[in-house]
């Protein structure tokens, strides 16, 4: 069945940081022939910073200011590679933010386009979210103290059991049929700080996680597999015993909940096989662990997930990028895979029931 325009997933894309590539990368993103045949987008941020971004990197499209979204929707859309809709959410001050700065009004206008998407999702006026990434550090100056989107949105969403994923569609680089998703079990923290936040119940739940998603995203019967968190899975004990007291018993957890998982494997053998196709999914102990080798292979397509909430939200993996920002020379393959990847999880979702991705 072919979905009508009115059926389309109607889809936020939140402007993310003014003074980074956010602006950029969603105009190349949106004018791209075909996304308007599988979603319905709109932007939610300033729609006088979209329309300098328009005139500076795609001037034949125009940018229309959207009052009423329930309006916006009952239309039929127009050709998405010469107009854009924007729904306004900032206020003006973030207009005189200078590009590749941070600067508190830059992190509060971002705050302000995610919180309106967030309320939108929640009350099911869209359907999935694609956010342009912010600076963290103006966010924080702006007084808003989360460590990113992923903290942010499961504070607002009111979840406690969450996850980031990075998504690598099938393609060129992943050999899997269902692509391959990394899911990290502590995220933004020192480095330090990582083995006071493992247990046998957070490892656990991250690979439930993992499962879900992946099946949302394709996999009838996705293979997990887990990392070990030291050198060699820890030589049974020489190098440290995390695999032995946490990580093993939490992969029998999971194995006894029904999951087709291994491990704790050592990383650097373990991403090779899975880029292979021998995997679906790992659950990685920390972010560099995950980051670092899906990035490799394949840093401007990936897609970042947020598992565990009653929403959907994807992003590109990337940062604000403001050496880049207001250049011209942004890469937009990122935000092309995150739209794609929630118009998916949006068609998938309303064939299932209950929530893809929470763990109750």
């Amino acid at each position: 069945m072919i979905d009508t325009p009115h059926d389309l997933p109607r889809i936020a894309v939140t402007m993310g940081d003014p003074s980074g590539v956010g602006p950029e990368i969603i105009v190349r993103a949106l004018s791209c022939r075909g996304i308007g045949s599988l979603c319905r987008p709109i932007v939610i941020g300033h729609p006088e910073i979209m329309h300098r971004a328009v005139q500076r990197f795609a001037p034949a499209i125009r940018i229309r200011e959207v009052t009423s979204l329930e309006d916006y929707f009952e239309q039929e859309p127009a050709d998405s590679v010469k107009s854009i809709a924007c729904l306004s959410v900032c206020n003006d001050g973030v207009l005189d933010t200078p590009a590749g700065t941070i600067d508190a009004r830059s992190g509060h206008a971002a705050f302000e386009a995610i919180s309106a998407a967030i309320d939108l999702a929640l009350a099911r006026r869209i359907d999935a979210i694609v956010t342009a990434p912010l600076c963290k550090k103006s966010l924080q100056l702006a007084g808003h103290f989360y460590p990113g989107h992923t903290e942010l949105l499961a504070q607002r969403c009111g979840v406690a059991e969450f996850a980031m994923m990075l998504y690598l569609p099938a393609g060129d680089a992943i050999r899997g049929a269902s692509g391959l998703g990394v899911v990290h079990v502590t995220l933004h923290m020192a480095i330090c700080d990582v083995v006071a936040h493992l247990s046998i119940d957070t490892i656990a739940s991250k690979c439930l996680l993992a499962e879900r998603a992946m099946r949302a995203l394709g996999a009838d019967h996705p293979r997990i597999a887990v990392c070990a968190l030291n050198p060699h899975a820890g030589e049974n004990g020489l190098f440290g015993d995390e695999e032995q007291t946490m990580i093993g018993p939490a992969i029998e957890k999971a194995r006894m909940a029904g999951l087709e998982i291994a491990g704790p494997l050592p990383a650097d053998t373990l991403f090779p096989a899975a880029r292979d196709g021998f995997y679906d999914a790992i659950v990685a102990m920390y972010h560099d662990q995950g980051h670092i080798a899906l990035k490799l292979l394949g840093m401007y397509s990936a897609v970042n997930i947020t598992l565990g909430l009653p929403i959907i939200r994807t992003s590109v993996a990337h940062g604000t990028a403001f050496d880049r920002a207001w250049q011209g020379n942004a890469e937009s393959a990122g935000m092309v895979a995150a739209i794609k990847t929630a118009a998916q999880l949006v068609q998938n979702h309303r064939r299932s029931s209950p929530c893809l991705f929470s763990t109750r």
